[in-house]
């Protein structure tokens, strides 16, 4: 992977020929080693269940905190809870606080799985992912990198097409972006047209790059929920990761999990599915604290996996 970092350092200074070539030559070496046959970036150990406790990724948990934790509280409070992966959902606030997060993490052993970007229509000159592809690159994390984009009013007016060509130029950027650095996108559903799966698929399809691929929210899909079983199909080839949380059919609120009338069935569907990516806890509105609110959800998801008897993965929380 160091070849893959020190090319796409020099890369603007060869020619366009060369740089077309070298591209190609970057992304067919992504694609044979963060896809394997079980799907995009969906690494999980075989022998590992896919809800077993290793495979939990704790997400929404920096800004969704009333204690206000520090990088170093909050690994040590995943460390208590025995979840050893951490999708990190910093603000604007936290950037100066980048290295330390990454030292708190590698200090208590909890991986980075995945760090939150979001952006417009016009990402090569937004000051914040220039922010975070230098944090990357000089600290040499290869990791996820859970995109939201989030186009101005004026996306809003133009056509079908129109508007897959105007995300796809911003998402292209980020995802050759992160190739030099050996990472994978993830295009993020969270309400609107970009929240959309079929939308989402759209871009997939027309940039045709091997380190993109998909995260599914179970905290943004209280508009999908009735049409779950008929779109997982055609997006599980391209799921990097899924975050687990309570949904009521119409109803706007994020709920614990198991507390819901709609998740028992969309977790069914997913583990009798091929996916075996990783797996996310949240906290978006289930707790003020953090730790209280993971602490619901580990409980509710042991309550459904109770349901749908899957005891290897039960085993993994005793």
């Amino acid at each position: 992977m160091d070849i893959i970092c020190h090319a796409g350092t020099d890369l603007l200074l060869l020619p366009k020929r060369s740089r077309i070539i070298l591209t190609a030559g970057i992304y067919l070496i992504m694609k044979f080693i963060y896809f394997p046959e079980t799907g995009y970036g969906q690494t999980q150990a075989r022998n590992q269940p896919l809800f077993a406790r290793q495979n939990l990724v704790a997400w929404c948990i920096v800004p969704f905190d009333i204690k206000n934790r520090d990088s170093e509280e909050r690994a040590q409070m995943l460390k208590r809870l025995g979840i050893t992966k951490l999708a990190y959902d910093w603000r604007e606030k936290n950037i100066p606080g980048f290295d330390d997060e990454l030292n708190a993490l590698n200090k208590y052993h909890i991986d980075l799985q995945a760090f939150w970007l979001m952006s417009g229509t016009d990402a090569g000159r937004d000051k914040n992912v220039e922010a975070v592809f230098s944090f990357l690159s000089r600290r040499h994390v290869k990791t996820q990198i859970w995109l939201m984009l989030s186009p101005d009013d004026a996306f809003d007016h133009l056509s079908q097409i129109q508007k897959v060509d105007s995300a796809s130029k911003s998402v292209k950027y980020i995802v050759e972006a992160a190739a030099r650095l050996g990472c994978t996108v993830g295009l993020y559903n969270h309400n609107g047209w970009f929240g959309e799966p079929d939308n989402q698929l759209a871009i997939i399809e027309k940039l045709h790059l091997p380190n993109l691929g998909m995260v599914y929210n179970f905290n943004h899909a209280q508009d999908q929920i009735t049409r779950f079983a008929e779109f997982y199909p055609s997006i599980l080839p391209y799921l990097l990761a899924i975050n687990l949380a309570g949904l009521r059919k119409g109803d706007q609120r994020i709920y614990p999990i198991n507390k819901g009338d709609s998740e028992l069935e969309m977790i069914r569907i997913i583990s009798g599915s091929a996916y075996r990516g990783p797996i996310g806890i949240i906290n978006e509105d289930t707790d003020p604290d953090a730790e209280k609110g993971l602490e619901m959800n580990l409980e509710g998801l042991k309550e459904i996996l109770k349901e749908i008897g899957d005891e290897p993965a039960l085993k993994t929380y005793r």
